[in-house]
């Protein structure tokens, strides 16, 4: 099993989630303060302030405070740790998916097919 320096359960476990998925979205297009964020969620504050700890803790978003105001930035490597483990998961299935095909055509006597899998 690869080693992630994020725990990629943490992050789909965030990213599962609507509320927390278009906080994701509406970041990938540049950081915004909580209010800007919350404003489209039918939620109370203090709900809605659990779901950024989610994607705090699974690295998605970091925040910073400037006075009173504070603003939530997308964290980008953890999407991009994320991609390689879609990625790794892809490959490996290509693979096996590309060896049944080999076995299905062989069990088929297709000739054609016996040279490109040995």
């Amino acid at each position: 099993m690869a080693n992630y320096s994020i725990p990629v359960d943490r992050l789909f476990h965030a990213l599962g989630d609507p509320t927390r998925l278009a906080i994701v979205e509406r970041l990938a297009r540049g950081p915004a303060t909580v209010s800007e964020l919350a404003s489209p969620a039918a939620m109370a504050l203090p709900s809605f302030l659990k779901h950024l700890k989610v994607l705090d803790d699974a690295g998605l978003v970091r925040s910073e405070k400037a006075g009173r105001v504070r603003t939530c930035r997308l964290e980008r490597a953890a999407l991009s740790a994320a991609e390689r483990w879609v990625e790794v998961q892809r490959e490996a299935w290509n693979h096996r998916l590309d060896a049944l095909e080999g076995f299905i055509a062989a069990q088929a006597g297709d000739p054609k097919d016996d040279d490109r899998h040995d």
